[in-house]
């Protein structure tokens, strides 16, 4: 995976456990990764963690990224938590929110695989249609939100559907980064250098 980038949401109330492996296992297999977020005008943002309040800074932001910075990243993880809880937030009710317009563009690349986890599904509610018909599992809670966007809901801990991975808990971090990597090994995911 060496030149593969990989972009990871980041905000408050973040899973530490899960935002702390994706910085590691990624790198481990020779992966960039980007944590982003919105930055709202600051040049870095330190976020508090959801368990222990741990410090996480993070220092690129996710507003402004073209098209084709979107194509260079071979996966965006959407984490667990309260991250897409916070990202959907939009000043103008008709306008999605920066993270969700990004996560919709993604939803358009097909070489970019799209890693939504736990209470990550959040951010997918204002584009119920990038969803409809998929496949996916997510947090107990927002089953019947993914059913009223149109998925169909799969009791497995990871499920995979096309260009979409998604996992059920921020606990199952594990098994869902892996997939991404197995997935990005058999070249799926590709980006564009």
């Amino acid at each position: 995976m060496s030149g593969t980038r990989i972009a990871v949401l980041v905000e408050s109330d973040f899973y530490e456990p899960e935002i702390f492996y994706y910085g590691h296992r990624f790198a481990e297999e020779g992966a960039e990764v980007d944590f982003l977020t919105r930055l709202w005008g600051n040049d870095s943002i330190t976020f508090s963690g959801h368990e222990y309040r741990a410090p996480f800074t993070a220092d690129k932001s996710l507003e402004g990224l073209s098209d084709e910075e979107l194509r260079r990243y071979a996966a965006i993880i959407v984490p667990s938590g309260m991250v897409a809880d916070r990202l959907r937030y939009t000043e103008d009710v008709d306008v999605l929110a920066p993270a969700t317009e990004l996560l919709r563009r993604a939803f358009e690349e097909p070489t970019v695989l799209k890693g939504i986890i736990c209470h990550g599904m959040w951010l997918a509610a204002s584009i119920p249609d990038k969803i409809q018909g998929r496949k996916l599992v997510c947090h107990n809670n927002l089953i019947g939100d993914v059913r009223n966007m149109g998925a169909e809901y799969v009791n497995e801990d990871v499920v995979v559907d096309g260009d979409l991975v998604t996992g059920r808990t921020g606990a199952h971090h594990h098994l869902f980064a892996r997939r991404i990597i197995e997935l990005i090994a058999a070249g799926r995911g590709r980006g564009s250098a």
